[in-house]
């Protein structure tokens, strides 16, 4: 059996273990309050059950535990770093119930069951629970909603809307359980348990509307969070969570990358060629087994292959090319690091059996402090003197030994297997971030990891896909799977371009699919070419091909500058770049429900073919807006449906009216310094405006300031955009900048050349209407 059948057919057993259900549910008694006083940190109640306390963390965010009578605060939750803040609340009760009150949000708690309900400040119901039960075999909690349901991570089930379907939070490769659940009716619910839990929305046969089940845990612990918009729940969440920090700038350009460079002059070879032809190219990767047999985990490359680590890095950035290079969890049996962890304690006893290739290996325990500190100490001192500018942090679920439900029997530093289960990649990652920040402070950290779990973000961490198939409708799967996992909270997300197994560039029909998820891919956060067998390097197609491929890379580099303000805005104000239409268009019913098309920033609206043999593709623009053909620049009315061309070359791209698209300068590299303008396209239909970040690209400078801002503002009514000078600096910041100032809806019209310094400019545009 070759290597990729080999791995497919794992993946489709590990599928099939995936799909088991948790132990069967069993409804207990009604916990009627049977008292209830006021302390510093919230209201106290106590019930037939245990205790149920309700903590006010924010005038928006309410914390509801329910457990034990005493000596419980909460389930193993390494999530949540934040601690309630100062808020202004207030207790009050009638025959019927005990309230708190902030000033955004109201929760009750019947007398007569203990449930509970949230409500606005003005007294709309959003949500109400319909029981909870706690038992030693697991928690559940039940809640009264019959609305939209996304987030909980990425699932490859090709579900956007989770009504009607049961959704299992459990790591493994393609599967991404993260905790929080969102809804565009006003609310989220941040459920804190890292146990193996099941989400079951709108069955049948449902004990609930929508519950939420975990198979161990000593009471309900969760944090409810008041939009109403869909931006606010994700801000909530990262207040509670912690902060994305800012990616390097050279992150937003291409990598390439395949399973796996085998040699040196391999990896310098594909970034040399790329500079040959003149294709963009911003990093390249180094995956895995570039360690000599038996040394996976000593994070040494073999010299006889890798004769010399730092200067073929040294080499990549004297070309402006970043390198990354893959390190795992895994150990085998007899390396230096691995017997270095056990001494410490920090390594699983068991030795399981590897995925692929045959073999045994070792994994560390992530849960304990010193492990995470001896495994980052370890990497430094080995690839950290190459210079590398990121880690790639395979198989981060853990794997162990393939099989879901392995990590049940370990015994880890936080506890029982069990109950922390779906935490380890938080930890992993963890363990990188602190240590590149600590051991190099020039970069910003850099993690590309194939697991995540809630409040991942904070770590710098960008998850994939997975190991996903190269077929139409795994394709299809990817963007739901990538829409649900952006509106779980965490903003970065990325799949392997082509797919990762299957597929030859000399096949027309594969040429196809990847030209279509290329297209896709420019419009991901980040853009990476990847896979096993052969290789996908843009020169490895067909000249037609080649051509769309170069123009959609151009395309994403112009875009550059409207990336690097997109994540800003991700750092800055916990926004989103990647978005369901769900967030920006929530009081429309048919965007809410769309699930094949997203915004890219909050002007750009993609509609991806995801079919074969397509020319041309239905579009839904949504209502209350007008929107504008990207590659035309005709104008469209809002709440409709439209044909779009879609032919081999083209990906339907629509702009909202009021928008200000800037457009950077032809570069090879993300970084490249041109004399050339940014182009300003002005959408018109309605005022709008745009904040233009800069900063120096790399480093921690922005976090001490080091950065500029400029506002551009459109006014319809007098068609004049307004170009407010820079706000801030930072080192080698270029205090002028050349514009060019076009209306989108005319673009044959000549642009209007403007240089803006200090002082405030205005560029008129007749007619752009």
């Amino acid at each position: 059996m070759t290597k990729s059948l080999l791995r497919a057919a794992v993946a489709l057993a590990l599928s099939s273990l995936c799909a088991a259900s948790l132990p069967a549910y069993a409804e207990a008694p009604a916990p009627a309050v049977q008292a209830a006083t006021q302390g510093a940190r919230g209201l106290l109640l106590t019930t037939a059950q245990g205790r149920l306390r309700i903590e006010p963390w924010s005038d928006r965010i309410v914390h509801v535990l329910a457990g034990p009578a005493s000596g419980w605060d909460g389930n193993y939750n390494p999530a949540v770093i934040a601690q309630p803040g100062k808020v202004d609340w207030r207790v009050t009760e009638t025959p019927e119930y005990y309230q708190l009150a902030t000033p955004a949000l109201q929760v009750r708690v019947a007398r007569d069951s203990g449930k509970l309900s949230f409500l606005d400040a003005q007294g709309k119901l959003l949500l109400a629970e319909s029981g909870r039960d706690i038992r030693q075999d697991g928690v559940t909690q039940g809640f009264d909603y019959s609305g939209p349901v996304f987030g909980l991570g990425q699932h490859q089930n090709g579900k956007f809307d989770y009504r009607g379907n049961t959704v299992r939070l459990q790591q493994v490769n393609r599967d991404v359980a993260v905790p929080l659940l969102t809804t565009p009716d006003g609310f989220g619910i941040l459920w804190n348990n890292a146990a193996v839990t099941e989400v079951e929305v709108g069955l049948p046969a449902g004990h609930h509307p929508v519950s939420i089940r975990s198979e161990a845990g000593q009471g309900v612990d969760y944090h409810f969070i008041l939009g109403p918009e869909l931006d606010q729940v994700v801000a909530g969440y990262r207040e509670l969570t912690g902060r994305a920090p800012m990616m390097a700038r050279w992150t937003w350009g291409l990598w390439q990358s395949k399973e796996h460079y085998k040699t040196q002059a391999e990896l310098l070879g594909v970034a040399a060629r790329y500079r040959q032809m003149k294709v963009p190219l911003d990093a390249v990767v180094q995956d895995w087994q570039y360690w000599q047999p038996g040394a996976w985990g000593d994070h040494q490359m073999d010299p006889a292959r890798f004769p010399d680590p730092k200067g073929m890095v040294d080499q990549l950035h004297a070309q402006n090319v970043h390198a990354i290079i893959s390190v795992w969890a895994r150990f085998d049996a007899g390396t230096r690091n691995g017997a270095e962890l056990q001494a410490a304690g920090a390594m699983y006893p068991t030795l399981y059996n590897n995925v692929y290739p045959a073999g045994k290996g070792y994994w560390y325990d992530a849960y304990a402090p010193a492990g995470r500190k001896l495994y980052w100490e370890q990497i430094s001192r080995s690839l950290g003197k190459a210079g590398w500018d990121g880690w790639w942090l395979d198989a981060s679920e853990a794997e162990l030994g393939g099989w879901p439900g392995q990590m049940r029997e370990v015994t880890t530093a936080a506890g029982p297997g069990k109950q922390v289960y779906n935490a380890y990649p938080l930890l992993h990652t963890s363990a990188v971030f602190e240590g590149t920040t600590k051991d190099a402070p020039s970069k910003r950290p850099f993690i590309l990891t194939r697991s995540a779990y809630a409040g991942q973000q904070r770590n710098a961490a960008l998850t994939w896909s997975g190991d996903t198939m190269g077929t139409w409708e795994v394709f299809r799967m990817q963007l739901p799977a990538a829409l649900n996992f952006t509106l779980s909270g965490i903003p970065y997300w990325s799949a392997d371009i082509g797919g990762f197994f299957g597929g030859d560039p000399a096949d027309p029909a594969y040429a196809e699919l990847y030209t279509r998820w290329y297209q896709f891919g420019a419009f991901n956060p980040m853009f990476r070419v990847h896979g096993t067998g052969e290789s996908k390097e843009i020169w490895r197609f067909n000249a037609a091909t080649q051509k769309i491929l170069r123009d959609t890379t151009q395309l994403r580099y112009r875009l550059l500058p409207y990336i690097y303000s997109a994540s800003w805005d991700v750092t800055s104000r916990h926004g989103t770049m990647m978005r369901a239409l769900a967030m920006d268009f929530r009081a429309d019913a048919q965007a809410v429900a769309t699930g094949d098309q997203y915004m890219f920033g909050k002007a750009l609206l993609v509609a991806p073919v995801m079919t074969p043999n397509t020319d041309v593709r239905t579009v839904y623009l949504p209502a209350k807006t007008d929107w504008f053909d990207f590659h035309t620049g005709k104008r469209y009315a809002g709440g409709k449906v439209v044909a779009a061309k879609a032919d081999i070359a083209t990906i339907p791209l629509f702009a909202r009216a009021g928008s200000i698209l800037p457009l950077g300068p032809d570069v090879q590299y993300a970084d490249q310094k041109s004399e050339q303008p940014i182009e300003l396209r002005v959408y018109p239909g309605q005022d709008g405006s745009f904040e233009l970040y800069d900063d120096a690209g790399d480093g921690p400078g922005y976090t001490n300031g080091e950065y500029a801002t400029r506002r551009l503002s459109w006014n319809q009514a007098g068609a004049k955009l307004s170009i407010a000078p820079w706000q801030g600096g930072f080192p080698g910041m270029r205090r002028e900048q050349a514009f060019v100032v076009r209306c989108a809806a005319a673009p044959a019209k000549p642009g209007v050349r403007v240089v803006a310094g200090a002082t405030a400019l205005e560029v008129a545009l007749p007619g752009c209407r």
